[in-house]
């Protein structure tokens, strides 16, 4: 299985373009408990992506996503803007970016299949966010294949609506990386995999990295949270 795996994910990600695609907007995202921990990452002005709070003053989301896709350079992060529960021209809090911390594997365009499991960054805002309506998500452990979870995030299609893919399945899991059958599009990388219990609030098990297609079917690659994170986290804080 894990043989058969690593061809998997060789093949996904030759086909996978750079960042990701959003779910269908019709899924009311705003049905999920805390959706307003999700909000967009405006990237200089240019660019867009995902993240989810999981601190007052941490935001998870991809490593890609703070990197010019073009040049391959670092964003500056005071040119990173997280909006927190965006809906529409409604959001709920916004804050700039103060200081952005990337897994210590990661390197931006090296060998893209093996940099996948490493494609997380926490980023540390301006300002804690505070209130009742906005509280950080808990992270828990990655989802086993077979497992259902879903997707919570904004895209280039739907940029200013916040949209939920639920009732996902894990098809397969190796090492730091998740092939998920979640539809994902152009803006959704950083979002949060979410593994979704009946009656209590949702948990992140994975970050959104890519999008890829196997066979004729349309699949998402996501990163898991490994011990790494807990120590950005830290680090972070």
């Amino acid at each position: 299985m894990k043989h058969v795996l690593s061809a998997l994910v060789a093949c996904l990600i030759l086909v996978s373009p750079n960042g990701a695609t959003a779910a269908d907007p019709s899924k009311n995202a705003q049905s999920v408990p805390g959706w307003e921990a999700v909000g967009r990452l405006n990237i200089a002005g240019r660019n867009m992506c995902t993240g989810a709070l999981i601190a007052p003053n941490l935001v998870l989301t991809a490593a890609h996503c703070m990197f010019n896709q073009e040049t391959g350079r670092a964003v500056r992060p005071n040119l990173v803007k997280f909006e927190a529960g965006l809906n529409g021209r409604r959001v709920k809090a916004s804050r700039v970016v103060s200081r952005v911390f990337l897994h210590p594997d990661y390197q931006f365009r090296t060998q893209a299949q093996s940099q996948i499991g490493y494609d997380i960054a926490i980023l540390r805002l301006d300002r804690p966010i505070h209130g009742s309506e906005i509280v950080p998500f808990r992270m828990a452990a990655a989802p086993e294949r077979g497992d259902s979870v879903g997707v919570l995030s904004y895209s280039y299609n739907q940029n200013n609506q916040p949209s939920y893919e639920r009732a996902c399945d894990v098809l397969a899991r190796q090492a730091e990386t998740l092939v998920m059958n979640c539809k994902v599009d152009f803006g959704a990388s950083g979002a949060p995999v979410l593994a979704v219990t009946p009656g209590q609030r949702p948990r992140v098990v994975s970050v959104v990295s890519a999008k890829a297609a196997m066979g004729n079917k349309r699949v998402s690659i996501g990163t898991t949270l490994d011990q790494t994170v807990q120590m950005l986290i830290r680090r972070a804080g």
